[in-house]
C-alpha cells in the first residue's frame, strides 16, 4: 500500500467516495473500558516477550550445573530466542492479515505459553534450545502486533499515549528480566523463570480472544495480497536469521577465527541484500519495504536501531560492570536497574500527554538523546572500584528519563503518516531494527571491551615493566605491609605479585568501562542531527483524524 493512501481510506476495491471513512474509524477505535482492557492485555504480552529476552542471562551458571551443559551450549538458549524473534517480527503484519489478527495474536500467546511450559520441563540443553526457539516465534508476534493493536485501538489524538503504553513494555521489559530472573534463581528452581509466564499467558489468551478484533481493512487487504512471497520468506530467514546468529555468537566464538561464523556471515550478507532487493521489487512482498519511502518512517527506523543499540547495550554493560568490578549479585544488579526503569515508565505517559497537547516530538527527542549522553558522562565520572549503589542511582535515573523522552516521540513520529495495513508493516520493521540494534550493541560493545582491555593492559604493563621505579616502589610498599602483618619475606614477595596482578586487572577493567560509556554517549550525541531531518509537520494530528 502506498504511503500516500488518504487517512482512513476505504477498503481496497471500493470505488465509492471516502465518506465511509468515519464508519471505518469507529470500527477501529475503541472507547471506554474495552480500550483499557485491550491496552493492558497487549502491554502484558509485550512485557512478557521482552522480559524473556534477558531473564535467562542470569541463569547461565545454574543451567550449566543442572543440565550438564557448557557455557557455549547455554549461550544457544539465549541466541535461539533472539534468532526466532528477529525472523518473525517483520513478518507479523503479513501474518496478521493472512490468519486474521485475533487468530494470529491469540495463537501466538498460546504458543508462547505452551513453549514456556516446555522450556521449564526440558531435561537436556538442546531440548531447551529448541523450545526457546519456538517460544521466540510466539513472542515475536507479541512485540510487533502489540504496537499495531495499540496504535489502531486509540484514536489519533491519543497516539502519543498509546506509544507510551507500548514503550513501557519495550523499555522496562529487558530491565526487569535480570531482576526477576535473579530473584527466582536465588529462591526457586530454574524452571520457574519459564513457568512464571504461564498464568499471565493464560489470562492474556482469554482476554485476547474476547476483545481483540480484526481491523476493518483486513479482508480487502487479504483479498489483494496475491500469491505468497516464498522467496522473500526464504531470504528473510537466511539473511536476518544468520545475521542475528553471527551477532549473538560471534564474540564468544572469536568472530572469523571460527569457520561457521564466517559461513553464516557470508549467508547473512547474501540473504539480506537479496531480501531487500526482493521486497522492493516483488508485487506482493511479505515485508513491504516500500513503506520506508515515507521519510518519517525511514528516519524513525534508523533511530529505532540506535535506540536498540543504547537500550540493550547499556543493559548489557551495566550488569557486567557491577558484577565484574563491584562484586554485585544478579539480584543486586537487577535492583539497581529497577528505579531507572520505573522512571522511564513514569515519564512515558507524561510524554504521551504532552504530545496530545501539541508539544513537538522533534523537540523532545533531542532532549532525550542529550540526557542519555549526560547519563554516560556521569557514569564515566563516578565509576571506580569503590562505587556503590548511591553513586550509580542518579545516573541511571537520568538514563530512564532520557529513554522516556526518546521512545514515545520516536514511535509516534515513525508511524505518523501510515494508514491501514502499512501501520503493521512499519511497526514490524521498526521493531526488527530495534532488536537488531540491540544485537549489534551487545556484539560491538563486548568486542570493544575485549580489545580495549588488551590495549590498556599492554599500556600499564609497559609502565610497570620489570625494573621500573614505579613497579619497585609499589612492590616494596606491598611487601612491607605484608611483613608488618607477620608474613615471611619470601611469601610476602609471592603474595605481592599476586596482589599487584589483581590491582592491575581491576584498573584495566575500570579504564575499559570508562571508554565504553564514553563511546555510548558520543554515539547518542552524534545522532541528534538525524532528528532534524524529519520533515516539519510529521506526527501532527489532523483535525479530521482527531474528530473521528
Amino acid at each position: 500500500m502506498s504511503n500516500n493512501t488518504p487517512a482512513l481510506s476505504v477498503p481496497l476495491g471500493n470505488e465509492k467516495p471516502a465518506n465511509t471513512a468515519p464508519a471505518q474509524a469507529m470500527d477501529t477505535y475503541e472507547r471506554g473500558p474495552v480500550k483499557w482492557i485491550i491496552a493492558i492485555t497487549v502491554i502484558f504480552c509485550a512485557l512478557l516477550e521482552l522480559i524473556d529476552t534477558s531473564i535467562v542471562n542470569v541463569a547461565t551458571t545454574t543451567l550449566m550445573g543442572n543440565l550438564g551443559a557448557t557455557l557455549s551450549e547455554v549461550s544457544w538458549v539465549i541466541a535461539s530466542y533472539g534468532i526466532a524473534n528477529v525472523i518473525i517480527v517483520p513478518m507479523a503484519g503479513w501474518l496478521s492479515i493472512q490468519l486474521g489478527r485475533k487468530t494470529y495474536f491469540t495463537g501466538s500467546v498460546i504458543l508462547f505459553t505452551v513453549a514456556s511450559f516446555m522450556c521449564g520441563s526440558s531435561e537436556s540443553i538442546w531440548i531447551l534450545v529448541f523450545w526457546r526457539f519456538v517460544q521466540g516465534i510466539g513472542g515475536g508476534a507479541l512485540l510487533a502486533t502489540s504496537q499495531t493493536i495499540l496504535y489502531e485501538t486509540f484514536p489519533p489524538e491519543e497516539r502519543g499515549l498509546s506509544s507510551a503504553l507500548y514503550g513501557m513494555g519495550v523499555v522496562i521489559g529487558p530491565t526487569l528480566g535480570p531482576t526477576i530472573g535473579g530473584y527466582i534463581i536465588d529462591n526457586y528452581d530454574w524452571p520457574w523463570i519459564f513457568y512464571v509466564n504461564i498464568p499471565i499467558g493464560i489470562i492474556a489468551a482469554v482476554l485476547t480472544f474476547t476483545y481483540i478484533k480484526n481491523p476493518a481493512y483486513a479482508k480487502a487487504a487479504k483479498a489483494n495480497s496475491g500469491t505468497i512471497d516464498y522467496q522473500g520468506i526464504l531470504l528473510l530467514v537466511l539473511g536476518v536469521g544468520s545475521l542475528q546468529l553471527v551477532l549473538e555468537q560471534g564474540e564468544r566464538e572469536d568472530w572469523f577465527a571460527t569457520p561457521y561464523i564466517t559461513v553464516f556471515t557470508a549467508t547473512a550478507v547474501i540473504g539480506v541484500v537479496g531480501f531487500i532487493y526482493r521486497e522492493f521489487t516483488a508485487k506482493n512482498p511479505i515485508v513491504d519495504l516500500r513503506v520506508l519511502k515515507d521519510s518519517a518512517l525511514g528516519i524513525g527506523t534508523l533511530l529505532s536501531f540506535i535506540l536498540g543499540f543504547g537500550l540493550f547495550g547499556s543493559v548489557f554493560v551495566i550488569p557486567v560492570f557491577c558484577q565484574q568490578i563491584l562484586g554485585f549479585t544478579a539480584l543486586q544488579t537487577g535492583n539497581l536497574l529497577l528505579p531507572g526503569a520505573l522512571i522511564t515508565g513514569f515519564c512515558m505517559p507524561i510524554v504521551g500527554r504532552l504530545i496530545a497537547k501539541g508539544v513537538s516530538q522533534k523537540l523532545m527527542m533531542p532532549v532525550g538523546f542529550l540526557l542519555f549522553f549526560i547519563f554516560t558522562f556521569m557514569m564515566y565520572q563516578v565509576i571506580s572500584p569503590f562505587s556503590g549503589t548511591d553513586d550509580l542511582y542518579f545516573p541511571l535515573l537520568v538514563r530512564g528519563a532520557g529513554l522516556g523522552l526518546i521512545f514515545v516521540p520516536l514511535t509516534t513520529l515513525s508511524l505518523s503518516n501510515l494508514k491501514g495495513k502499512d501501520i503493521a508493516q512499519g511497526a514490524g520493521i521498526t521493531a526488527m531494527m530495534r532488536q537488531l540494534g540491540g544485537a549489534f550493541g551487545v556484539a560491538i560493545l563486548s568486542t570493544y571491551l575485549t580489545v580495549k582491555q588488551a590495549g590498556h593492559r599492554n599500556d600499564m604493563l609497559a609502565y610497570l615493566a620489570e625494573g621500573s621505579s614505579g613497579l619497585t616502589e609499589r612492590l616494596n610498599g606491598i611487601i612491607a605491609g605484608l611483613i608488618s602483618r607477620g608474613v615471611n619475606s619470601s611469601e610476602a614477595a609471592r603474595m605481592a605479585y599476586k596482589i599487584l596482578e589483581g590491582q592491575l586487572t581491576r584498573q584495566v577493567y575500570l579504564l575499559t568501562y570508562k571508554d565504553v560509556f564514553l563511546l555510548l554517549g558520543s554515539f547518542f550525541l552524534l545522532c541528534i542531527p538525524l532528528v532534524l531531518l524529519i520533515k516539519k509537520g510529521a506526527g501532527k494530528i489532523s483535525a479530521s483524524d482527531a474528530s473521528h
